[in-house]
């Protein structure tokens, strides 16, 4: 009998971040993560050449705070995005609305011989 769960193939993938070897154990891709700890890396090797400090702690902080920084605003941008879609989409029902409303008050031979 199944417990209904997906099973799952967890890997192990050894990525370096800012000197330091990692070993990630996850079921996703291998070279997304990878793809991730490389990004985490140059972000805080950017940080870390832009400040004096060298603590790993607090580069490694500053970089979350980075790249936390980058999600909100990428989500901003998709909420806003979302609005402008939801916007249009209604506009567009609306025109849709009145054009099949046209048509039914027009008889269609009139709606036919006018185009």
């Amino acid at each position: 009998m199944t417990s209904g769960k997906a099973e799952t193939t967890e890997q192990s993938i050894q990525v370096e971040i800012y000197n330091q070897n990692y070993s990630i154990r996850s079921d996703g891709d291998n070279e997304y993560i990878q793809k991730l700890a490389t990004y985490v890396d140059g972000k805080m090797r950017a940080i870390s050449s832009g400040t004096l400090t060298v603590d790993s702690l607090k580069v490694a902080i500053l970089a979350a705070l980075h790249i936390a920084d980058e999600f909100h605003q990428a989500k901003r941008e998709q909420e806003q995005t979302d609005e402008q879609l939801g916007s249009r989409s209604a506009e567009c029902s609306e025109l849709l609305d009145r054009v099949l409303k046209y048509k039914e008050v027009v008889p269609q031979q009139e709606f036919d011989g006018e185009q």
